[in-house]
């Protein structure tokens, strides 16, 4: 898609510090990051959200993360990272074309990907659970 940020970075067109990239996706540091070697992964096909993904691409994706977390760890002294992928604007994003932060945690960086927990009922769970089966 011609007006697409991560489509024009692909193509080259607006640079990147790419610090992976294979024929599925590249990997580049994120410009606005949330602690320090935030990674991008971004795949080489334009594609909305997880449910444009087909699996086989997916799963090539996920590895990918598995690798970047992994090289945050060893090689920035990282305690952990965060594996986050948002699906629409309700969920956080932003620009729409599929792509996974890979994040570096670090002990008491005080960051953490966090929701308020919530205690429903039994029977709206079993409500939720017919509906999801």
């Amino acid at each position: 898609m011609e007006n697409c940020i991560f489509c024009r970075i692909i193509s080259g067109e607006i640079p990147s510090l790419k610090v992976y990239e294979d024929a599925y996706c590249i990997a580049a540091l994120d410009i606005n990051p949330g602690s320090p070697g935030h990674t991008l992964i971004i795949p080489r096909v334009h594609r909305k959200d997880l449910l444009e993904m087909d699996e086989a691409l997916a799963g090539k994706l996920m590895m990918t993360a598995r690798e970047i977390g992994g090289r945050e760890m060893e090689r920035l002294g990282a305690d952990g990272f965060n594996i986050v992928q948002n699906n629409g604007i309700a969920a956080g994003q932003t620009i729409p074309h599929f792509h996974i932060h890979v994040i570096p945690r670090y002990h008491g960086d005080g960051k953490i990907v966090a929701w308020e927990p919530t205690s429903p009922d039994i029977e709206t769970l079993r409500e939720f659970r017919e509906k999801l089966c």
